[in-house]
C-alpha cells in the first residue's frame, strides 16, 4: 500500500540465523552439483552460478550485514567447495551479484519496496533499467560467457554495476531522504513496482479478463502418472 512508515526489526537469534542459512545459503547448490557429479552428467568446463543480491549502503543493514548476509556468506563458502569438488572437471562456480528486482521475497523485506521503487525511477530515467529476463540475458552475455567478465571485490560476477554507480546511489539516497506518503508517486516509481508485483501472480495484465469464469480442472496431455 502507498504508505511510508517506520518499523523496528528485532535482532535474530542463533536459531533464526541457522534457519536462514539453511534456506538461503549454499547447501542445496552443493547438493545439486554433488548429485550431478555422482550421476556423471557434468560436462568438462561446466559453469554454475547462484544469484544473490547485496546492494550498497541503503540495503547493507538488511542484505549485507544482517541475518540474510550470513546466508550470502554461506553462498561464498559453497562456491569454493564446489570448485574444489569439481576441479577434476575444471568446473567453474560463481555467485552472481544482481540488481534489485521485484520478487515475492524482496517485497516482504523491510525497506526493499521503497528502495526498489526509488531505484526504478532513477534507472528508468537513465535508460539503464532492466527487467529480470533482460538482466539475466546480460549476465550470460557480459559475464558468465563474456570475454572480459566483471568481478566485484568479493569475487562475485558483478552484474549490478549499473545500480551501484555512485551517481545512481546518490540520487536514490536523495529520494529516500525526501519521500513521504504524499510524494511517493511523484518521487518514486511505485506504480511500476506495484505492477511488477501483481504480474508475479498473473495479475495486472491488460489482455486478461479477470471477470471471466475459468475451469481450474483442465486435463494435461501426456501427463505421466
Amino acid at each position: 500500500k502507498r504508505v511510508i512508515d517506520e518499523v523496528t526489526v528485532e535482532a535474530a537469534n542463533q536459531e533464526d540465523i541457522d534457519n536462514t542459512i539453511k534456506v538461503m545459503g549454499g547447501e542445496d547448490w552443493e547438493m545439486w552439483i554433488d548429485a550431478l557429479k555422482e550421476a556423471d552428467v557434468l560436462a568438462d568446463n561446466f559453469k554454475t552460478t547462484a544469484y544473490t543480491y547485496i546492494g550498497k549502503e541503503l540495503t547493507w543493514p538488511i542484505y549485507g550485514h544482517a541475518t540474510i548476509g550470513k546466508a550470502k556468506e554461506d553462498l561464498d563458502r559453497a562456491t569454493q567447495a564446489i570448485k574444489e569438488s569439481t576441479k577434476g572437471l575444471n568446473g567453474e562456480a560463481y555467485v552472481s551479484s544482481l540488481n534489485a528486482v521485484v520478487t515475492q521475497a524482496s517485497s516482504a523485506i523491510p525497506i526493499m519496496p521503497l528502495y526498489i521503487s526509488a531505484l526504478f525511477k532513477v534507472m528508468k530515467a537513465d535508460g539503464t533499467y532492466e527487467g529480470t529476463i533482460e538482466q539475466i540475458h546480460s549476465l550470460f552475455t557480459e559475464n558468465l560467457y563474456g570475454e572480459t567478465p566483471r568481478f566485484d571485490e568479493g569475487g562475485h560476477l558483478f552484474q549490478n554495476y549499473k545500480e551501484l554507480e555512485d551517481d545512481v546511489q546518490a540520487r536514490v539516497q536523495h529520494v529516500w531522504d525526501s519521500v513521504d506518503t504524499d510524494t511517493i508517486d511523484e518521487l518514486t516509481d511505485y506504480v511500476g513496482y506495484h505492477n511488477e508485483f501483481l504480474r508475479l501472480f498473473g495479475f495486472g495484465i491488460d489482455s486478461v479478463d479477470y471477470e471471466q469464469d475459468v475451469n481450474p480442472d483442465v486435463a494435461i496431455s501426456q501427463l505421466i502418472d
